[in-house]
């Protein structure tokens, strides 16, 4: 098995998103005791949502530390409390890392934030997978689609999340929440996205599916054992809530469709050869996992999948101009393309 490195790069803590590591520590110390009496804390590099922390104890133990980013902030966005809630119903379930303790007292360090354990492991930034071989891409393409099978099928209200979010009317009440976000960041005009702010509520599927839903679901926010093409943790549950089970397998077969190098795509791969399945073969797979015979309008699920994508875009693009991101990526705005790109795929012209 090709190894790549399991140690994600990590910088001194950029000035905007400084806070006082010694009354960090102390909180820390009364939660984790075997932090011990020395913590020296590191940022990972990149990361457009919430800022990424590395801690490390007294005995070498680390840990992660995620918080909300400074500024002020959109609505419904950057709920790292639920992030650390979905992980910690989900312990014994899917891979997830070990929650270690939630802080939504401001006062700590500015923001709310959690800590859970740090894990060694691959993250794929690449979707073409270079350097393997078509087995190993395979193996790694395949356990992404078994482990969102097995997230779909946990019992949500077994373990806790009952009320996590609103069973039903899914589709209805994200493309509202979609669009409200949209329009909060809007700069300039965007014409596909009024058509599609249109036209999507009136091809809204009748299958009223419920499940936990990671809604952000893709080969970046797992992370794989260092030698294995086995998951050991699915990370990033920003988005997660009580929804349907459609909109995350659609959303993650996005990939095949995607011409973001940056966010990820398998442009220009010759999938058999790579050992890599195509988009119907891994939606084919999911649905044999998932016991289901077969799925309507994916299309609109498809479209769905990009527009949410493309208001999350926008978002990100006027966080750039406010200078709050969490990354310092060029202020380039996604959301014009990916919003043709759905409505496109809406109307059926590609």
């Amino acid at each position: 098995m090709t190894v790549t490195s399991t140690d994600p790069p990590v910088r001194d803590v950029v000035e905007k998103h400084r806070f006082d590591e010694a009354r960090l520590h102390a909180w820390l110390r009364e939660r984790v005791p075997e932090v011990g009496g020395r913590l020296d804390v590191k940022q990972f590099q990149g990361g457009a949502s919430n800022p990424t922390f590395l801690l490390t104890g007294e005995d070498g133990a680390r840990y992660v530390l995620r918080k909300k980013p400074p500024g002020q902030l959109l609505s419904s966005a950057h709920q790292v409390d639920r992030e650390y809630r979905a992980m910690k119903a989900l312990e014994g379930h899917i891979p997830v890392p070990k929650m270690r303790a939630l802080c939504e007292d401001a006062d700590v360090i500015g923001t709310a934030f959690y800590v859970m354990d740090y894990l060694q492991g691959r993250i794929f930034r690449d979707a073409s997978l270079p350097g393997m071989t078509p087995a190993e891409r395979g193996a790694i393409y395949d356990d992404l689609n078994a482990t969102l099978a097995k997230l779909h099928k946990v019992d949500f209200e077994a373990v806790g999340l009952g009320d996590y979010g609103r069973p039903g009317n899914y589709f209805e009440r994200q493309v509202a929440r979609w669009t409200r976000q949209y329009r909060d960041a809007a700069t300039d005009p965007i014409p596909a996205m009024d058509a599609l702010i249109e036209k999507l509520p009136a091809r809204i599927p009748s299958d009223q599916s419920v499940s936990i839903a990671h809604g952000d679901y893709r080969l970046e926010n797992v992370m794989y054992h260092p030698t294995e093409p086995r998951i050991v943790a699915v990370l990033d549950w920003e988005l997660s809530t009580i929804g349907h089970p459609l909109a995350d397998i659609a959303y993650n077969a996005f990939i095949w469709r995607s011409h973001s190098p940056s966010w990820g795509s398998l442009d220009g791969v010759d999938l058999k050869a790579a050992g890599i399945p195509t988009e119907a073969e891994y939606v084919a797979k999911y649905c044999e996992r998932t016991g289901r015979k077969e799925i309507e309008d994916w299309p609109f699920l498809m479209a769905f999948s990009i527009f949410r994508l493309a208001s999350i875009s926008q978002g990100v693009y006027a966080r750039t101009l406010a200078g709050v991101l969490a990354s310092e990526r060029e202020a380039i705005n996604g959301c014009p393309p990916l919003a043709e790109q759905a409505l496109a795929i809406l109307e059926g012209r590609e």
